[in-house]
């Protein structure tokens, strides 16, 4: 039996200091949708006890919060935002910690990835699926996106030879937004970079490396994509990676080309994805050329018209739930 959708409740999986996410259930609250905001990785270890029983024909299952009894029958949308990692109760052994760890991310992750009838926007197994970058480039490849050439070697000769080769230089980039840290335990951010071939050691054999050609850009494109809506805004920026230093960037709201705008509707589906913020390379003679698709990007950092958009937006697809 589909839920009455103006009683259903909407979950949201966020951590306790995702302010994003208050901009959207400001939203929600105004138009008097029920939620429950949860961070399962903290709230379900600690205290919030969910409970999922299955048989034949039957799946049902109750979340209980410090203020509210949730039926899980009765969600009609589960918002993914950035939960924190699943793990044990601090006070645990450290054996038994990683058993129960483990046990948490497959049991509760499983329960609320498998909701009866809800909307996921975008569900944590495509979410997974979709951060690969090797993904991200085969996916955009097919959907008729310019990629950049890129090679990703643990042989430093291959990685020295891409990048001499590339007339108009290469750059590095990290498979994953790995914080790396220095020998006294500083964590830094590993920007993208230009690559200098000679300065290329053995170094690369120890994990993949990703180089990219250098693409001889005007401007960077940030799309962000809700169901069928896109919201683009140029960023003008004088680094070669804008998330450097964001305090010197310029972001205007631009069109998105029509090519653009198909290739990303291929790029969603094939993903299975309903947001995705996609990240592009735009030079002076209007190519653009894809860099990547987070499917669980940042977007409130954008022009406010923008941010605000967005917002409701996503409002709209956890609103209107399965009907989206």
């Amino acid at each position: 039996m589909t839920p009455d959708r103006h009683r259903a409740t909407v979950l949201v999986l966020t951590n306790t200091y995702d302010v994003t996410a208050d901009a959207v259930l400001r939203i929600l609250a105004e138009r008097r949708v029920p939620v429950v905001r949860v961070d399962p990785g903290v709230d379900l270890p600690g205290g919030a006890p969910l409970t999922a029983r299955y048989g034949i024909g039957e799946q049902r299952g109750t979340l209980r919060t410090s203020s509210r009894q949730l039926d899980l029958t009765r969600v009609r949308s589960v918002w993914v935002r950035r939960p924190s990692p699943y793990d044990a109760p601090p006070e645990l052994a450290d054996h038994t910690a990683k058993f129960a760890g483990a046990q948490a991310f497959w049991g509760f992750g499983g329960i609320l990835a498998s909701l009866p009838g809800a909307h996921y926007v975008n569900h944590p197994w495509h979410i997974r699926n979709a951060e690969y970058k090797p993904a991200q480039l085969a996916v955009a490849s097919r959907a008729g996106f310019l990629v950049p050439e890129t090679v990703i070697t643990t042989d430093p000769a291959e990685a020295r030879r891409f990048c001499t080769d590339r007339p108009g230089g290469a750059v590095y980039k990290p498979l994953w937004d790995s914080r790396f840290r220095t020998g006294d335990g500083v964590a830094q951010t590993v920007w993208v970079h230009e690559v200098d071939p000679a300065g290329i050691t053995d170094a690369v054999s120890v994990c993949p490396h990703m180089f990219q050609a250098k693409v001889d850009k005007a401007f960077d494109a940030r799309v962000t994509v809700v169901g069928d809506r896109l919201f683009a805004i140029r960023i003008d920026s004088p680094d070669l990676d804008w998330r450097h230093r964001q305090d010197l960037m310029t972001c205007t709201p631009i069109g998105v080309p029509e090519p653009v705008a198909l290739s990303i509707t291929a790029y969603l589906a094939e993903l299975r994805l309903t947001f995705g913020a996609f990240d592009f390379a735009v030079t002076a003679h209007g190519d653009w050329s894809f860099l990547e698709c987070n499917p669980n990007g940042q977007w409130a950092w954008q022009p406010a018209g923008t941010t605000a958009a967005i917002a409701h937006a996503i409002a709209d697809q956890l609103e209107r739930g399965p009907d989206a």
